[in-house]
């Protein structure tokens, strides 16, 4: 019953807001402007499409907040009034009172407010649909940004999820594209990725990691954790000082290379995404800012770490080699890879598959960002995906939505961003280092200690295996025969090295020693 009185109250939100007119309000039929007619006897829409778009969805929740948070990033698809309402969702929800606030602060830490800052700001500097955040100042001086989660989100996003999931069986049941899709595992993944938000120490982990991760790229800035001040519901950070990336003129004035704010961003997503496997997965402009400070002037300011994707080595490597092979329009490679994986059936025709995917992808290169919907380029690979029953991956749909926000801020900072040129060598760059000499030097560094130490043990392991029943030993035989494979790579590739180092030294001493026999 509360999933019915959920959704009733999604329905009466969406006729109060008049979203259905909104919704139709591009179609030119007549009888669809009849109806809308019917639909709007008797309710006062004096606000504009924009407006009331937004309004419903701050009133629906953070669900459908975060869906106009990522709307607002594609300007090429909506009007400007409408994305212009929609980005005030980025960091301009109504906040919650300030005595609510204070009162969660204390709540947390047990003590009072005064014990633990010395000035602490009643109102916040950010609104979002998770939390929000106050500036303040601790005892020993430190600037900070205290995070403060919403009260009540757990029930809010419970209830919707379970509609979502709800949702998804029908689609799978009565949709023809519904076993193909996914949409329980997606949906799935998204409640991993909501409920995570949901506890900041979880969050400030994943802000720590980055920091990490981004300290010797010299290109982006991620605020210290305080951990003496991080529970699930408050934490407490330091205060970061930029523009917000969406004030581009302010960013011009102040005199930000914007072009290169552009090609920095691209690096920086391709870096976390290839390199790290760990990425920001949030990236709308109203979490990421721009530092006009001298000693790290023109960098960007990541906020808010509620949502990261990772990637496991398997995972990078395939897309790496996707991406790769479409800069270089390589479609057979980019076919005969959807097949390698699994993804398309084992019997569909490379060439069909690379005629269709040619068909998509290139028209739009050698062409500026502002003349390129990547949102159109996904919307013809979906329909091409459906032709050859390519099954959605559900742990790379956060890095597809990631990928949308890159774009719409690319989009924002400099239209004449040319993205293929920007990333192919990045990409080509980290395959070189995966696969070839210093990827071999690296994973010998890496993998070396516990080769050595597996080596002995493979003849026990594989006995063992062997005297296990068929139908349970057949993984373990398979895991043991590839990494027996990788030892056997492993020490060829070492007596190899072994062999080039004496050889090289045999030379060295001929040369200085001379022939024996001169």
């Amino acid at each position: 019953m509360r999933h019915i009185a959920r959704l009733l109250y999604i329905i009466v939100t969406v006729l109060r807001y008049g979203l259905d007119e909104v919704a139709l309000s591009g179609f030119r039929q007549p009888w669809v402007r009849a109806f809308v007619k019917v639909v709007t006897v008797g309710r006062r829409l004096h606000a504009p499409p924009g407006q009331r778009l937004r309004e419903a969805l701050e009133r629906l929740g953070p669900i459908f907040v975060k869906f106009g948070q990522v709307l607002s990033t594609r300007r090429d698809l909506l009007p400007d009034d409408i994305a212009d309402e929609l980005a005030r969702l980025q960091d301009d929800v109504p906040p919650f009172p300030a005595a609510v606030a204070r009162q969660l602060v204390e709540r947390a830490f047990n003590r009072p407010i005064e014990a633990i800052f010395a000035t602490f700001e009643a109102e916040p500097v950010a609104s979002a649909s998770i939390a929000q955040v106050h500036f303040a100042t601790l005892k020993d001086g430190r600037e900070v940004a205290v995070k403060v989660l919403r009260p009540g989100m757990l029930a809010v996003i419970d209830d919707d999820m379970a509609l979502l999931r709800t949702l998804a069986r029908w689609i799978e049941r009565l949709s023809v594209d519904g076993k193909r899709l996914k949409p329980r595992e997606v949906v799935a993944e998204f409640d991993n990725y909501l409920h995570d938000e949901l506890d900041l120490v979880r969050e400030a982990a994943n802000g720590a990691q980055l920091r990490r991760n981004m300290e010797g790229l010299g290109l982006l800035l991620v605020p210290e954790m305080i951990w003496d001040y991080c529970t699930q519901t408050v934490i407490v950070m330091e205060r970061m000082k930029g523009v917000p990336i969406s004030q581009t003129q302010r960013l011009r004035d102040a005199g930000v290379d914007i072009p290169k704010l552009a090609r920095d961003g691209v690096t920086i997503f391709f870096t976390q995404v290839f390199r790290d496997g760990f990425f920001h997965a949030d990236m709308h402009p109203g979490n990421i800012q721009v530092s006009v400070d001298p000693a790290s002037f023109g960098r960007y300011i990541a906020l808010d770490f509620g949502i990261v994707g990772t990637l496991t080595e398997v995972d990078k490597d395939y897309l790496a080699q996707n991406f790769i092979a479409f800069f270089r329009r390589d479609y057979k490679r980019v076919a005969e890879l959807h097949i390698e994986s699994g993804w398309v059936p084992p019997g569909t025709r490379v060439d069909e598959l690379e005629g269709a995917i040619r068909a998509v992808c290139e028209p739009h290169f050698d062409r500026p960002l502002k003349d390129i919907s990547l949102g159109q380029v996904l919307l013809r690979l979906f329909q091409t995906s459906r032709r050859f029953n390519v099954e959605i991956q559900p742990q790379l749909v956060l890095l597809q939505k990631t990928l949308l926000n890159v774009e719409g801020l690319g989009r924002q900072l400099d239209p004449e961003l040319d993205l293929w040129n920007t990333a192919k060598p990045f990409l080509e760059r980290w395959m070189n280092e995966q696969v070839g000499w210093r990827g071999l030097l690296e994973g010998i560094k890496k993998e070396g200690p516990r080769y050595v130490q597996l080596l002995p043990e493979l003849p026990r392991l594989l006995h063992q295996a062997l005297q296990r029943p068929a139908r349970d030993d057949h993984a373990l035989l398979l895991r043991m025969v590839s990494q027996q494979r990788r030892t056997e790579r492993l020490l060829i590739a070492l007596i190899s090295a072994m062999l080039g180092v004496a050889g090289g030294a045999g030379l060295m001493w001929w040369l200085v020693r001379g022939p024996a026999w001169g």
